[in-house]
């Protein structure tokens, strides 16, 4: 699992680099998403543009790494492909987590 980030603009951008999220990394997603956000600005952008699959291990991964920020942190996510975003609106995830066309809207936000 290759995750990357940036501090800008009060935010922390997390970059997925892989294409798929499932159940064969969904343990390492996790331990990897606490070691980026551990420390930092309280909103967490999880840049999934490179994602082209998701399970539900996948989803539960992406749940608990919202939980483990803990209370006034929060995790927007951005650019999700067609098939991803399929997944978050079908399980009504798109209820839980503020989502996003692009990286580029979710930083637009933090600026607006």
């Amino acid at each position: 699992m290759s995750l990357t980030s940036k501090d800008t603009e009060g935010s922390r951008i997390v970059c997925v680099h892989a294409e798929r999220i499932d159940a064969a990394i969904a343990i390492q997603f996790k331990e990897d998403m606490r070691k980026e956000t551990d420390s930092g600005p309280d909103r967490i952008i999880l840049d999934l543009s490179g994602v082209e699959f998701i399970d539900s291990s996948g989803l539960g991964a992406i749940v608990a790494s919202m939980k483990q920020l803990g209370k006034g942190r929060s995790l927007d996510l951005a650019g999700l492909t067609p098939m991803v975003d399929k997944v978050f609106r079908l399980t009504r995830m798109d209820t839980v987590f503020d989502l996003y066309p692009t990286l580029q809207d979710a930083m637009d936000l933090q600026a607006g």
